[in-house]
């Protein structure tokens, strides 16, 4: 049900790892962006997960307390993936994953805009369980689409812990953002070479 937009949110929020729940991980590096109402609000509108101009009036504190403790869920899930690994936490996780993805999202409706054409809009004020639930299903058809979920990869970047969908022609995307990690990598190798030639 996300709704995707091109619209880039405040608080530095912008990432796009192929997947909504994969952009909710992002949210944690390289610190907490999920801090605020204020931050989680942008992150929903940015993300896709409402309209653009819906008021979250009913957003809280504890709104941000359940998109974070979903992303650690997801975040286990997603990790013991690509490391290969399996834990009891997992299935902890994986326990409250599904717990969460039941909750009923959002109803949508199309509506005349003000110039016109239609345009999507909620039945209702968003509520924190269903926004919730948008994020844990598309965790699940993640999880459980073997093609899809062999497609996940981690930053090659050093210190990054980004993961995101590898839908580049091979399958040779090596970092979560070409314009930061891989120019990064970039350019400590140019350094490299240069104190070689110097030696």
């Amino acid at each position: 049900m996300a709704l995707r937009t091109a619209t880039t949110p405040p608080y530095g929020l912008r990432f796009d790892a192929g997947r909504l729940c994969l952009d909710l991980l992002a949210t944690a590096h390289p610190a907490e962006r999920l801090d605020s109402v204020e931050a989680l609000g942008a992150w929903i509108i940015g993300a896709g997960l409402v309209p653009p101009g819906t008021p979250l009036a009913r957003a809280d504190a504890s709104w941000a307390v359940g998109f974070r403790e979903l992303r650690s869920c997801i975040g286990q899930l997603v990790r013991a993936f690509v490391t290969a690994g399996d834990s009891p936490s997992c299935d902890r996780a994986l326990a409250r994953l599904n717990e969460v993805a039941r909750a009923a999202p959002p109803a949508l409706r199309a509506v005349r805009g003000e110039d016109g054409p239609l345009v999507r809009e909620l039945v209702g004020p968003p509520e924190c369980a269903g926004l919730l639930a948008v994020v844990a299903r598309d965790a699940v058809e993640l999880l459980t689409d073997p093609v899809a979920r062999a497609a996940v990869r981690e930053c090659e970047g050093d210190e990054c812990p980004l993961v995101y969908l590898d839908t580049s022609r091979g399958r040779r995307r090596r970092w979560c953002s070409s314009e930061v990690c891989g120019n990064r990598e970039r350019v400590a190798r140019h350094r490299r070479r240069a104190a070689l030639a110097q030696a």
